[in-house]
C-alpha cells in the first residue's frame, strides 16, 4: 500500500480532531448502531483482546473497554494523548487502560502482535485503494480471529447531503468503497469466511459542519430527519437509498 493511496493527510486530521475537541471528550454512548454491531461480534466469539484501526479518539474502544473489560488497543497515524486520556477520565477509566499505537497503516512492515477482534470504523472510506486497506486489517488478526469494518453509506440521500452541503468531506471519502457488491468481491478474493455484508440503520443523516450553515439548511435538515424516521417506522427497512451505514464482517 502507498502513500498517495490516502485520501486525507495528517494535517486534515489534526485540525478536524483539534476543531472538535469540546465534543469529543464527553461520555460514551450505551447505545447506537455502531455498539449494536460490536456487541453482537464479541458477545458470539471467545474475543480476549481487540484492536481498533484508525479510531482516534477511541470512543468505540473505550466502549468495549467500558462493557467488555477487552484487552484493548487503539491504533492511528494520528494520536493526542491527552485527548485520549480526557476521554478515558470522563468515562471512569485509568490513563493506559486503552493501549495506543501511533502508525502509519501504509506502510507495509510486519505486525508481530496478532488479535481476536480487528475492527475500525470510518476508515477504509479514506483509501483509494480498497482491497488493499481490507487485507491490511488481516494483518493484525490471529487464526481464529473476527474481522468488523463499519464505513458510512454516501451512495445514498446522506451522500447527496454531503455533497450539496459539504463538499469538503465528501471529497476525503472514496464513494465507490461505499459499495456492497465490492466489498463481497473483495472478501471472496481475500479467501474471507463467514462473510456477511450489509446496509446498518433504517434512516439517519448528518452534517459534520452542520454548526456553520445557515438557519434554513439546518431547518431543512430536521424537517428531513422527521420525515425519514417517519416513513422508516412504517416501512422499516435498511436499503442504499436511506441507511447511514455499511457494515463487512468476516473471518480468515
Amino acid at each position: 500500500m502507498e502513500e498517495k493511496d490516502l485520501l486525507t493527510e495528517r494535517k486534515f486530521w489534526e485540525d478536524y480532531w483539534n476543531n472538535k475537541r469540546d465534543t469529543i471528550v464527553s461520555k460514551v454512548p450505551d447505545t447506537g448502531f455502531h455498539n449494536q454491531e460490536l456487541d453482537k461480534v464479541i458477545s458470539n466469539s471467545k474475543i480476549r483482546t481487540s484492536i481498533e484501526l484508525g479510531g482516534f479518539p477511541g470512543t468505540f474502544s473505550v466502549y468495549i473497554q467500558k462493557k467488555h473489560q477487552l484487552d484493548t488497543t487503539l491504533l492511528d497515524y494520528y494520536i493526542n494523548q491527552s485527548i485520549v486520556d480526557d476521554l478515558m477520565e470522563v468515562n471512569g477509566l485509568e490513563k493506559g487502560s486503552v493501549h495506543l499505537i501511533e502508525d502509519d497503516l501504509t506502510l507495509d512492515h510486519e505486525v508481530t502482535v496478532k488479535y481476536d477482534l480487528v475492527f475500525s470504523v470510518g476508515l477504509i472510506e479514506h483509501f483509494l485503494d480498497t482491497k488493499a486497506i481490507i487485507k491490511r486489517h488481516l494483518d493484525y488478526m490471529n487464526e481464529t480471529g473476527e474481522l468488523l469494518i463499519i464505513l458510512p453509506n454516501f451512495q445514498g440521500i446522506n451522500g447527496w447531503l454531503q455533497r450539496k452541503f459539504d463538499k469538503e468531506n465528501y471529497d476525503a471519502h472514496n464513494i465507490d468503497s461505499m459499495d456492497l457488491e465490492l466489498l463481497r468481491t473483495i472478501a471472496n478474493e481475500l479467501r474471507l469466511k463467514d462473510v456477511s455484508v450489509y446496509y446498518k440503520g433504517k434512516f439517519s443523516i448528518w452534517l459534520e459542519n452542520i454548526k456553520s450553515q445557515p438557519a434554513w439548511v439546518k431547518v431543512f435538515m430536521k424537517l428531513l430527519f422527521v420525515a425519514g424516521k417517519g416513513f422508516t417506522k412504517i416501512i422499516p427497512i435498511e436499503s442504499r437509498f436511506l441507511s447511514p451505514l455499511i457494515v463487512l464482517k468476516g473471518k480468515i
